[in-house]
């Protein structure tokens, strides 16, 4: 039975999944498995978000530092995205998920862009929950990308406030993350979504990637549900509000 998180239920959950090749050596296994496994568990975390009503997931899936790995271990991550369309994009679909691809495409393959191209329009009606993967992506990128964008619209410095500068970022469909979590056991986090984090709540756990699922999520809504979110104020003090000053 899911437990009933309703009242404190964060609109938007973001995920750095780390921890794969992490999880592949411990088992003496080839790295390519345990990115094989993050997918399987990202498939479980999307359905477990679905059952807890949590509308918006953002996954990081591929950083654009990433490109440093060793040549094999790139190239099987992208072949991984494409045996990952085929295989479980129609049951998303089915299950009310739209999947939007966030990051700079121009260095995939066109194959790759096909794919993602196939995924956003199989999904593009859909609208219980907005899985954006965020794939050659880097939070820095993200806002040079979008100065550009509102330079090349003329956009005159004195109207670019930050609402005007968040409409060209590149996850200007979704509310900024309420909960942002990471996996692996690393307290850092690593060049995601700079902008949209700003007042995110972050949660970091030692679980590695292929092992999460609905337990280290709810952990995860457990801790939120406990935090104080002021957004820069402060608390009225308890003996102010009893004394009604």
């Amino acid at each position: 039975m899911v437990p009933d998180h309703t009242a404190v239920i964060p609109r938007h959950v973001a995920i750095v999944m780390d921890g794969n090749g992490r999880w592949a050596n411990k088992r003496f296994l080839p790295r390519a498995v345990g990115h094989e496994q993050g997918v399987e568990a990202l498939v479980r975390t999307v359905r477990a978000c679905v059952q807890r009503g949590i509308p918006y997931l953002t996954v990081f899936a591929f950083s654009s530092e990433n490109w440093r790995r060793p040549e094999d271990e790139v190239s099987k991550l992208m072949g991984l995205v494409l045996v990952a369309v085929s295989r479980y994009v129609e049951r998303l679909a089915q299950e009310g998920v739209r999947i939007r691809i966030v990051g700079d495409r121009e260095a995939v393959s066109e194959k790759v862009r096909a794919s993602w191209h196939k995924a956003e329009t199989a999904t593009q009606h859909n609208s219980r929950l907005t899985l954006s993967v965020a794939f050659n992506y880097g939070g820095r990128w993200d806002i040079v990308q979008a100065c550009q964008r509102a330079l090349a619209d003329g956009v005159p410095p004195a109207e670019l406030t930050e609402a005007r500068l968040g409409s060209y970022l590149a996850l200007s469909h979704a509310p900024d993350p309420d909960l942002f979590i990471r996996t692996g056991g690393e307290l850092r986090i690593s060049n995601f979504l700079l902008w949209q984090a700003a007042y995110s709540e972050l949660y970091f756990t030692d679980c590695l990637w292929p092992d999460f699922g609905d337990a280290e999520l709810d952990a995860a809504i457990a801790d939120f549900a406990r935090r104080e979110r002021r957004f820069g104020g402060v608390e009225p003090a308890a003996s102010s509000i009893s004394q009604g000053t």
